[in-house]
């Protein structure tokens, strides 16, 4: 039976960032998936989005020590096109709580006037059943990125380093064993001193086969897809925050999309109903989106993980000798994978991770009577 000192559940980018890293620090490490192929899950299906505008100091440095290191990644394709939150006058003084909060980190943020906001198109400030916009706040150093480049870059450096991945390998159970765990799969059985759960909007699902209760959940999501532009131009990653309408260039077409909370579990496929909600009040913000054509075939759907406070759950399992989680980031995984991958190494080898304060984020928080809810999901 082969044995691992850390068995990750999940190849995404989060298994494959934290593989790297483990294997880095010389441990034996495997990696299964239930996927034919690696970032074929909610890495694969991303709209690869990077950004440092969160209301959650640990949010914010997860993601600009991220960032710091796609920069720095031919693969990651890292392209600073900017975030821009349209703001209503209802959340424009907490956002600017959140602005100082970011500013303070050290990452770049600004505050734009409607005028200024408007340099890239144009936007209708005060729209038939929304909120008026007051202002706008713009990350330059926000961006896109390439998230199957970047996992599948970081499973190559960590084969190099020894690691193994399997594939088409489900993790079925799992139960303790001789001061670790013995982890059925589809393919048999496996060993590990640990195991770390990075498998995303199955998070919760693995914890429940090992005996556990991981409070993530899948949370379907579209990302609609328009046919080429005639004259196609690049401008932020925007997000109307009255609505929860974003879109954003992708080459010569635009993607767009918005959140339907009630979209919980593991339902399949384009949910087109979903596309008039979203284009209702799109269209109402930005009237010129009518003259683009929707290409259906070129749209996709994924999974976000979600938890009850919208934040990761990081570190060692309470209680629980041998268990690691590293999931639940609510859409964040690809924007914060890189730091992710080095703190759950800290984890694992030193004990403790030690190069960011993850105490807000681990699995404890829940037992408490609050946890801090991040405010900036899309």
């Amino acid at each position: 039976m082969v044995r691992y000192d850390v068995l990750i559940v999940g190849a995404g980018i989060i298994g494959a960032a934290s593989a790297y890293r483990l294997a880095e620090r010389g441990l034996k490490v495997g990696v299964i998936e239930q996927a034919p192929a690696a970032a074929m899950g909610s890495t694969g299906r991303s709209a690869a989005g990077v950004r440092v505008q969160f209301t959650e100091a640990t949010n914010v440095l997860l993601s600009w020590h991220s960032i710091q290191e796609y920069r720095a990644m031919p693969e990651a394709a890292y392209r600073p096109i900017g975030y821009l939150f349209l703001v209503p006058a209802s959340q424009w003084r907490a956002h600017l709580v959140g602005v100082e909060l970011q500013q303070s980190l050290g990452v770049p943020v600004e505050v734009r006037d409607l005028e200024a906001a408007q340099q890239w198109f144009d936007f209708l400030p005060q729209a038939e059943g929304l909120e008026p916009i007051l202002g706008a706040t713009y990350g330059p150093a926000d961006g896109i990125v390439d998230p199957h480049g970047i996992c599948m870059e970081y499973l190559r450096r960590a084969r190099q380093l020894g690691a193994e991945v399997h594939t088409e390998t489900e993790f079925l159970a799992a139960e303790p064993k001789g001061g670790g765990w013995q982890v059925q799969t589809s393919r048999g059985l496996l060993e590990a001193r640990l195991v770390l759960n990075a498998a995303g909007a199955w998070a919760g699902e693995v914890g429940r086969r090992a005996g556990l209760a991981i409070p993530v959940q899948p949370a379907r999501r579209m990302v609609f897809c328009t046919s080429p532009i005639p004259h196609p131009a690049w401008h932020p990653l925007t997000i109307d925050l009255s609505s929860g309408f974003w879109f954003r260039p992708e080459h010569d077409r635009l993607i767009f999309g918005r959140s339907n909370p009630a979209d919980l579990g593991f339902q399949e496929g384009m949910d087109w109903s979903w596309l008039e909600p979203t284009l209702e009040v799109g269209l109402a913000r930005f009237p010129w989106l009518k003259r683009l054509q929707l290409d259906r075939k070129a749209s996709w759907w994924g999974y976000y993980e979600v938890t009850p406070d919208h934040n990761p759950i990081l570190g060692r399992m309470p209680g629980v000798e041998g268990w690691v989680n590293a999931c639940g980031f609510s859409g964040h995984g690809v924007q914060q994978a890189a730091m992710v991958g080095r703190l759950m190494a800290e984890e694992v080898v030193d004990g403790q991770a030690h190069s960011l304060d993850i105490a807000s984020l681990r699995y404890e928080r829940f037992s408490r009577a609050s946890s801090t809810l991040e405010k900036n999901i899309v």
